[in-house]
């Protein structure tokens, strides 16, 4: 799949394709005309993805091919095991979670997890999890802190479900109850937000001593669609929400509600998934490992003072 932008660099690629079958070793004027070509081409995707407007780069989180969750769990541990359940109404397929291994260190990995297929993509409704998912990470969570082990949660979701069902099993109590609970978690916490980021529904698994982004990712309290429609009644002004909003991750980092920024290869995190995914176990293991020499009480404290500290102005 092309986004808009990414038009112009497809076409130089298929012009060098077509170079590249004419060209013979021996033609040297050739030769040189791909190389400069291959330059060309390769500044132009540094210009273009150092450039991207918000909106764009809330296309490039949206991407079909861009990893999910389990992507990168797979990726990066060697002995993953899900854990399923709530054991209070059900199993939401939209939330995962369970132990896994990353070098010779155990973690409580959680995450929302979205389909490749319109097969997937219905039995993860979208990757928008249901009450019984926020409480099952919930329970995860408390899981980890019951054998005094790490939590990764990996943030991916346009927002908590908003059905009838869902509000009628409490779907705002397990969001909040989550946050609450998560303040006060004895053990080292990691939210990496690797796609979109949407509203409560991200920030149900999203309160940690560490919180950080892709390049290519948004966070935000609502989409850029949504905020066009009640601003403007319309979604035709998405992308001037999406710049006014602010939600890119060098937005969020500049606003200090972010801990970090995680890079993405040129193109973004599907062009390459396992160097993206060595990138997100580099970030998981440092940070864990940093974590991990500051005292629970300490970390719990450091933890509310950051978030207390944010949307606060002092005049």
């Amino acid at each position: 799949m092309l986004l808009d932008f990414e038009k112009p660099i497809a076409e130089l690629e298929a012009k060098l394709v077509d170079m590249n079958q004419l060209a013979s070793d021996s033609d040297k004027e050739v030769q040189a005309a791909v190389k400069a070509l291959e330059k060309k081409i390769l500044d132009l995707k540094k210009e273009t993805f150092e450039n991207l407007t918000g909106w764009q780069r809330v296309q490039l989180s949206r991407h079909p091919d861009r990893p999910y969750t389990l992507d990168y769990i797979y990726e990066i541990t060697t002995d993953f095991i899900e854990i399923h359940g709530d054991r209070t109404v059900g199993d939401d397929k939209a939330m995962i979670g369970g132990f896994g291994t990353i070098e010779g260190q155990t973690f409580m990995l959680i995450g929302q997890q979205k389909g490749r297929n319109t097969k997937q993509r219905q039995l993860r409704n979208f990757g928008m999890a249901n009450p019984e998912g926020y409480r099952k990470a919930l329970r995860l969570m408390k899981i980890a802190e019951k054998f005094n082990k790490p939590i990764v949660t990996f943030i991916d979701t346009p927002g908590a479900f908003p059905g009838l069902e869902a509000e009628e099993r409490g779907q705002g109590e397990a969001i909040a109850r989550n946050i609450k609970e998560m303040f006060m978690l004895k053990v080292p916490v990691i939210c990496i937000i690797i796609g979109e980021g949407a509203s409560g529904g991200a920030l149900g698994i999203a309160i940690g001593d560490r919180v950080l982004m892709l390049e290519n990712t948004w966070y935000s309290v609502i989409s850029p669609e949504s905020c066009s429609s009640i601003l403007w009644r319309s979604w035709d002004y998405k992308e001037q929400a999406a710049e006014v909003l602010k939600l890119t991750a060098k937005d969020m980092l500049a606003n200090k509600l972010i801990d970090g920024i995680i890079k993405e290869p040129l193109g973004g995190a599907h062009v390459d998934v396992k160097w993206m995914s060595q990138e997100v176990k580099k970030a998981i293991l440092a940070h864990a490992a940093e974590l991990q020499k500051v005292k629970a009480e300490k970390r719990i404290d450091q933890r509310i003072e950051k978030f207390g500290a944010m949307g606060v102005v002092n005049e």
